[in-house]
């Protein structure tokens, strides 16, 4: 049996070192950015959904150089930040261009931090994203209000309990945005509006449709980086389970949002896609995840230890599928969109 494992394992990083070898020549040493490296993540029992996040979020490279910069602090005692960093860092210090990184460390703090994790099950990739943000939101607001009690904040103020809750991280710098809901008194016809900040949008799918058709919510104010969920699985009472809406779903490779509030503070805000996480199979709790991303004006495709170099037409094979039945499809997500500015 453990001569069987040895043969695999060796044959899986032969395998490994082939894809990464491929990948370095049909991109060409002329054209291969300078200080970028591109590397597959090692699949620890399905991990696939943390995985294809991980590789968007990378390719993200406001969020990417903050988690960076975070890394070159004084140390910290081990926390999922830490230990992304630590991820980060150590794709971006390879001495080669290509290859494969196991991110154990990081999946090992995830199980142990939340119990959602903590299994060899399929999870889901927007639950995992919409973790990941909050609780290094929370890291970094908790670090902030240590820094201020121990007084090392320059101003030496230290804020009520009140302002510390409020503080912005860079999390909520790059990712939040605000939305706005208006409602007339149907009496006075007065308009009273409310105000409700997000770190990622999640948008109901129609068949045949856009992303820009889906997006109906008015947007007060607009991120730097637009995180949109495809809100691709619902709960059918007739089968008692949820099943994946395979709709095709047109995401434009440059985006530009209309339903703006009149109040918008960046109406006109252009935004370029980055990256994709796709969901690949019929459910939920089945199946796999990839991500697209793009970098340096060409566009590649992560598979776990598997990176391989697209053409920008072969996105639209992710938009999903024009038939109504629930089939096995590979379709977007969850897209992330930069803003030009």
């Amino acid at each position: 049996m453990d001569v069987l494992m040895t043969v695999r394992r060796l044959a899986s990083i032969c395998t490994m070192g082939a894809n990464a070898s491929a990948l370095e020549k049909e991109i060409g040493p002329e054209q291969f950015p300078v200080n970028e490296h591109y590397f597959g993540l090692v699949n620890f029992g399905n991990t696939c959904y943390c995985n294809s996040v991980l590789q968007a979020l990378y390719f993200c490279r406001p969020f990417r150089e903050k988690v960076l910069a975070y890394k070159v602090q004084p140390r910290k005692k081990e926390s999922l930040l830490t230990c992304l960093s630590d991820l980060f860092n150590s794709i971006a210090t390879q001495k080669k261009k290509v290859g494969v990184i196991p991110p154990k460390k990081f999946i090992s703090r995830l199980r142990k931090e939340n119990e959602l994790f903590d299994n060899y099950m399929q999870q889901d990739a927007h639950e995992f994203l919409n973790y990941l943000l909050n609780t290094i939101a929370d890291l970094l607001q908790e670090e902030k209000k240590q820094e201020k009690q121990n007084g090392k904040l320059q101003n030496g103020s230290i804020e009520s309990e009140e302002g510390d809750k409020t503080d912005l991280t860079w999390v909520h710098e790059i990712f939040q945005g605000t939305l706005t809901n208006e409602t007339r008194c149907l009496n006075c016809e007065a308009v009273s509006s409310k105000d409700e900040d997000f770190l990622d949008l999640s948008v109901d799918v129609e068949q045949n449709t856009s992303i820009t058709h889906c997006l109906r919510m008015r947007v007060k104010k607009l991120p730097m980086i637009l995180a949109l969920h495809l809100k691709r699985f619902k709960y059918m009472d007739q089968l008692h389970r949820y099943t994946k809406l395979s709709y095709r779903v047109v995401f434009p490779l440059e985006l530009r949002l209309f339903n703006t509030s009149g109040d918008a503070t960046n109406p006109d805000r252009m935004y370029d896609l980055v990256a994709v996480v796709v969901h690949c199979g019929s459910g939920p709790n089945r199946g796999h995840y990839i991500t697209i991303v793009k970098s340096h004006g060409f566009w590649l495709l992560f598979d776990d230890d598997i990176v391989e170099k697209i053409d920008a037409q072969a996105i639209e094979e992710f938009y999903g599928l024009t038939s109504d039945i629930s089939k096995n499809s590979e379709s977007g997500y969850i897209l992330f969109y930069q803003s030009r500015d």
